[in-house]
């Protein structure tokens, strides 16, 4: 199955500093692919770079669904890229509903309104992240929890292919972590969306990815499944932390507990 984002040799630098060297990745339909890595090491430069929003340096290509990214304009790499922001401001006191809809601008002309396809497509998206009754409520009313399911439904209606979140469970409380982690996850299986998200939670990204990228001064360090990348020896070296990993006995994956 072709993949639907290839990164091939893709770096990046600020001024004369290497933040990304030599990525090679690809992200799968109905993948839940986990970025980890300590602060520093590229993770949302890297979702930039997949989004768009920069360019690689020194040659490297993004490719989606074969197609070169630089090729493509904003809106289109919009209709098939959508990205969740780890920041997310609102200057003025809009609906949750309106906030949605903003993420039909792909699909609409210049100056054009959104008609009622467009609504539709963002109620199914409040329905899809359990949202729906929040939809007149204003954004500024929501919990860290609430908001973030609202953002993913804003992505939805982009009606992408792939989904990339940055840092989506930062100041949550461990309800809502897991909450965002089990609605990424049943919208990868089954709308078949790729979804790439990157954390500092590596419990909760073992438990529900299919694949993880640890990354170490802006190089993929080590790539797979969490038994072959959540390993003491591979935590040690990239977050210079003593660690001890068990299994989760409810899930069986990798738990991490600090060394004393």
């Amino acid at each position: 199955m072709e993949p639907i984002l290839t990164l091939n040799n893709v770096g990046f630098t600020y001024g004369d500093s290497w933040t990304l060297r030599g990525i090679n990745l690809q992200v799968h339909r109905s993948e839940l692919l986990g970025i980890l890595g300590p602060n520093g090491s590229g993770k949302t430069t890297l979702l930039k770079i997949m989004d768009g929003i920069l360019a690689p340096t020194e040659g490297g290509e993004i490719l989606v669904n074969g197609e070169n990214l630089s090729s493509l304009g904003r809106k289109e790499t919009a209709r098939r890229i959508a990205m969740v922001s780890q920041e997310n401001h609102f200057g003025f006191d809009f609906s949750v509903l309106e906030v949605v809809l903003m993420g039909r601008f792909p699909h609409l002309g210049k100056l054009q309104f959104e008609g009622e396809r467009d609504v539709t497509v963002a109620l199914k998206a409040l329905d899809a992240t359990h949202t729906r009754s929040l939809s007149m409520r204003s954004i500024h009313r929501l919990s860290g929890g609430e908001k973030q399911r609202v953002l993913i439904a804003r992505a939805l209606a982009q009606e992408p292919q792939l989904i990339l979140l940055d840092e989506p469970t930062s100041f949550l409380d461990i309800k809502y972590k897991r909450e965002i982690f089990q609605l990424i996850s049943a919208l990868s299986a089954d709308r078949g969306l790729a979804v790439v998200v990157v954390t500092h939670d590596l419990d909760l990204t073992a438990q529900y990815c299919q694949r993880l990228v640890l990354l170490k001064e802006g190089e993929i360090y080590q790539v797979g499944d969490a038994a072959a990348v959540i390993t003491p020896s591979n935590i040690r070296t990239v977050y210079d932390c003593p660690v001890v990993v068990d299994r989760n006995p409810a899930t069986g994956t990798p738990r991490i507990s600090l060394e004393k």
